[in-house]
């Protein structure tokens, strides 16, 4: 459906209930803030030719994942059962704890939730560190304007690699709690997203990529990743502030947080821009 399902798709950020709570948000940010009642439907963010490209890089991007990126990757299944097979293979047999099963669920969430964040963080973190990763990094924050289209401008590398990461992570952590539970895992859902995830994406993540300034306030924000927080990101001052996905502690255990206003947010590289559909595409392999 070249993209259009993700509008239907819980675990895509464009399903159209987080996109709906991001409206509503954004009704009640420019209630409070009356300076921004242009900014929601601005035909010079919307229409700008850098969020054209996005829709473009969209539909494209969305055909190499599904025909290229997606066949490619292991699955977290895969990960699960070598990672058991690798536990027995060093340690003995070990009887499953006899925990009812809400904990068992509840551990598992949080568990998985907390490995992926941190990951994530540390990916995200080394594909501003290491140069060869920069370049495939920087065609997301070559954007010129955010709009939730924004988000999927991301390299088919990086989209790999993420892929890969989730992988890892999920299937290591799944297997560790078989080892431990035996077959009895389950994870707190909501409407078949991992509950941590599925109240992240209904509190604004669609606002992260907007021009629309929404906060936590500064001690909620020492915990979570605001859309702000995320905006300062995306802007030539703060490049190197606030990898965090979900959470902003590990930004504040690594040194990279950053939550005080910045007058004046300037979106895109410092260096040269991207501007054409094949330099977004081919710039890692210049």
């Amino acid at each position: 459906m070249l993209g259009f399902d993700y509008l239907i798709n819980e675990h895509q950020r464009i399903y159209w209930l987080y996109l709906l709570s991001a409206l509503l948000l954004s009704a009640l940010f420019i209630h409070q803030h009356k300076t921004y009642k242009t900014v929601l439907f601005d035909k010079n963010i919307w229409l700008h030719p850098s969020a054209k490209l996005d829709y473009i890089f969209f539909f494209i991007a969305y055909i190499i994942k599904v025909l290229i990126i997606v066949p490619l990757l292991f699955s977290a299944s895969e990960v699960t059962m070598w990672t058991i097979k690798l536990i027995r293979e060093f340690a003995s047999y070990h009887e499953p704890l006899s925990w009812n099963k809400t904990s068992i669920t509840l551990l598992y969430t949080f568990t998985l939730f907390m490995l992926s964040d941190l990951t994530r963080y540390w990916l995200h973190r080394l594909m501003h560190l290491i140069p060869f990763l920069w370049k495939i990094h920087r065609v997301h924050h070559s954007a010129l304007v955010l709009t939730p289209i924004t988000y999927y401008r991301v390299h088919p590398l990086e989209s790999f690699l993420f892929g890969l990461r989730y992988a890892l992570s999920a299937g290591v952590v799944s297997g560790v709690f078989i080892y431990f539970f035996g077959a009895r895992l389950g994870m707190s859902q909501i409407l078949g997203v991992n509950a941590f995830i599925f109240v992240y994406s209904i509190l604004g993540a669609n606002l992260r990529h907007s021009h629309i300034p929404f906060r936590f306030g500064n001690m909620v924000e020492k915990v979570f990743i605001s859309p702000y927080m995320h905006q300062i990101h995306h802007s030539k001052e703060g490049v190197n502030k606030n990898f965090g996905g979900v959470l902003s502690i590990w930004d504040g255990l690594f040194g990279s947080r950053e939550i005080k206003k910045i007058e004046r947010l300037e979106f895109g590289l410092k260096e040269h821009e991207d501007k054409t559909l094949l330099s977004l595409f081919f710039l890692p392999f210049r």
